[in-house]
């Protein structure tokens, strides 16, 4: 299905972007691929910070730029330049969107914080992206917020060799949440005509995103520690060994671990005390680990997975990210999506919204933008 702006779900809003790196940009991507209009705002000459952000390159463009930018048009304003800073003033006065991630109190200051645009456009839903929320002006790149947000506490092999995250997820993370927190306020003008403020922070939106290890701590004060790839309430839930590389299982309930027993030949093992309950299976980890690992070793990783799968039993080799992709299409996915742009000399490739919609599915009508245009 192919639609022309005006007919998606967003079509008609207009976003002015003020957003850099990533979990402002992966936001107003998301509601571009929805139709909204997006008007990037950048520094001349540099641009957003990831367009030199590499390698990977694409020709002599950052991948990393371009995994965030698609459907969206650049403008080049120096705010320090009062020209520039007029130009920007009336972008925000006709947006209906505008989103911002600078330090606390910088857009106030050039006269584009809420309160100055709001009086001009008090229909304006303005969304504010920090690291720490509030008038904090700390810097919150991801890494650190994974450090002091305790994402790398229970991240890696033990306690004693915190790991971040092999990528900027808790951007990614921030940025959903800001999406959210932007339709929601939209849905909001659409009943009332009434505008708001949108504040969401990269801790904040971390926090949140740990679930069961921020409400252990919240409601019976657990701090937990790294696992390395076992989980602190299910077992079998890890990386285990088949006999050519590694296999995960994922065994969430009795009726899989009696699924994945049978099929070891075993089936006794599922009306054993030690590992009848998940509680008692969690109890006896060690023990049931080398179990499975022993039975495991008897085949190859794409054996157990055809056998397992059949049964029900949720598992899966270790896969790379060509692997992945290869899956994604196997299961009819469409993982990968091309743009044609008559400024680059190949279609452009880009990863694919996830997004399905009926009516109005997400579109892909250019790529991303070269800077100032």
């Amino acid at each position: 299905m192919t639609l022309a702006p005006s007919e998606s779900a967003l079509g008609g809003l207009v976003i002015a972007d003020f957003g850099r790196v990533l979990a402002g940009p992966y936001a107003t991507m998301l509601l571009a691929d929805l139709g909204a209009e997006v008007i990037k705002v950048e520094r001349p000459g540099v641009g957003d910070d990831t367009r030199s952000w590499g390698p990977p390159w694409v020709g002599d463009e950052s991948s990393y730029f371009l995994s965030v930018n698609r459907n969206k048009t650049s403008v080049s304003l120096d705010l320090r330049d009062p020209a520039d800073l007029d130009r920007a003033r009336e972008l925000v006065a006709r947006a209906d969107v505008v989103v911002e991630n600078f330090l606390p109190g910088t857009m106030d200051r050039l006269g584009l914080g809420y309160d100055d645009v709001a009086q001009v456009n008090p229909g304006v839903v303005y969304c504010s992206v920090t690291g720490f929320g509030g008038e904090n002006s700390l810097p919150g790149y991801d890494l650190l917020i994974q450090a002091v947000g305790g994402l790398m506490s229970i991240t890696g092999p033990d306690p004693q060799t915190p790991t971040k995250v092999g990528v900027a997820m808790v951007d990614v993370i921030t940025g959903l949440h800001a999406a959210v927190g932007i339709l929601a306020a939209l849905r909001h003008r659409d009943r009332t005509g009434e505008g708001q403020r949108v504040e969401v922070n990269l801790l904040s939106s971390l926090l949140s995103a740990l679930v069961n290890q921020s409400s252990g701590y919240a409601t019976a004060g657990v701090v937990p520690s790294a696992m390395g790839n076992s989980h602190p309430s299910i077992a079998p839930y890890a990386v285990f060994h088949a006999a050519d590389r590694p296999f995960v299982l994922a065994v969430g309930n009795d009726r899989q671990f009696a699924a994945l027993v049978d099929a070891f030949g075993r089936p006794e093992l599922a009306d054993d005390p030690r590992f009848s309950t998940n509680a008692s299976r969690v109890a006896n980890r060690g023990e049931l680990s080398r179990i499975v690992d022993a039975e495991l070793a008897s085949d190859t990783a794409d054996q157990w997975y055809s056998v397992l799968t059949e049964r029900g039993v949720p598992c899966g080799p270790l896969n790379d990210l060509a692997d992945a992709f290869a899956l994604a299409e196997r299961l009819g996915l469409q993982p990968v999506t091309t743009i044609d742009d008559p400024e680059r000399p190949d279609p452009s490739r880009t990863v694919s919204n996830p997004i399905r919609l009926s009516r109005t599915p997400p579109t892909y009508r250019t790529a991303p933008p070269r800077l100032g245009s």
